[in-house]
């Protein structure tokens, strides 16, 4: 066994951490404060995070022997990439394994916007009978907007169009071919906002995302649109949304991330328009036993210096 030292502290499943124990010391320290992490840090070859660790430029500061950060997941706007970078630190990711939980959160999430399925339960917990109040509406014809169509945009789109959805698709990333054998019709971002009954987000959060959807997108949207997000909270400006969600420019969103997590009860959280889940899209057990093993084995290959199928930086 070789010397490497690997700090978990955001918990990986035990098929991971199997892995990691065949070739490395793993110390698994959970729920670790940020002034823990950095008075320890300096110690460990590899470090395995979820999204609430913070892996910042003081923290990498005193990574004197870091080799290489692995982030159990997609979304990486946790760790100081350019910091990483200029300590020539690996950083990988996990972005196939939560794929299939997302997409389908992400329609969940759609049907219950649809069909009110969470006012509904609530009002018969109430010992309430709202059938009449409770009218919904059908997913078929309707049309199903995607801003980013990677992996996980990918699967929400098959999805979408299995209920009979014209399945629309935005990435700048992609070209019009690519986006089509994605399974939707290639738009600008203009023609989404003006053609969707349903907008769902699947972008990383960077500079260029950070409120993309603002008060000016929610004005281009068509009125009583519906707006779904379990990609990054900062993409949607909360205050907008609001605003449009009050004014009925927006019909109903449905959230799981936030731009401050937890958020506790906001005024948008608790709007009677808004299904809050508490980032949770990711959280089912066969996604979260991928995870583990797609990113221990990454974070091996990374430290015995071998090919590496998803690094970041």
């Amino acid at each position: 066994m070789n010397s490497w030292l690997v700090l978990i502290t955001d918990g990986l499943e035990e098929s991971g951490q199997k892995i990691l124990r065949s070739s490395c010391k793993v110390d698994d320290r959970k729920g670790i404060s940020a002034d823990e992490l950095i008075q320890i840090i300096g110690n460990y070859d590899a470090l395995i995070v979820r999204s609430r660790t913070k892996v910042t430029a003081d923290v990498l500061a005193r990574a004197d022997k870091l080799k290489v950060i692995g982030r159990a997941g997609v979304g990486v706007d946790n760790i100081d990439l350019a910091s990483a970078s200029a300590r020539q630190i690996t950083v990988v990711n996990a972005p196939q394994s939560t794929t299939i939980a997302v997409a389908e959160h992400t329609i969940a999430m759609m049907v219950a916007l649809a069909r009110n399925l969470t006012q509904a339960d609530a009002s018969m917990k109430n010992g309430q009978w709202l059938k009449s109040q409770l009218m919904g509406s059908e997913l078929y014809g309707k049309t199903f907007g995607l801003i980013g169509v990677g992996n996980i945009g990918t699967q929400v789109a098959h999805r979408a169009a299995a209920f009979g959805m014209t399945v629309l698709g935005y990435d700048p990333y992609l070209d019009n071919e690519q986006i089509q054998k994605r399974g939707a019709q290639p738009v600008t971002l203009s023609d989404l906002f003006v053609r969707s009954d349903y907008i769902s987000v699947h972008v990383p959060l960077n500079p260029e995302t950070r409120n993309m959807l603002d008060g000016q997108a929610f004005s281009a949207m068509k009125r009583g649109v519906r707006i779904i997000c379990t990609a990054r909270g900062g993409v949607i400006d909360e205050t907008a949304l609001l605003q449009a969600l009050e004014s009925g420019q927006v019909a109903g969103a449905a959230l799981d991330v936030f731009a401050v997590e937890p958020p506790g009860l906001t005024a948008l959280v608790a709007h009677p328009h808004v299904i809050a889940t508490p980032h949770i899209a990711a959280q089912t057990v066969e996604a979260q036993a991928r995870a583990a093993v797609d990113i221990a084995e990454e974070i091996l290959a990374a430290l015995e210096g071998k090919p590496l199928r998803w690094k970041v930086v």
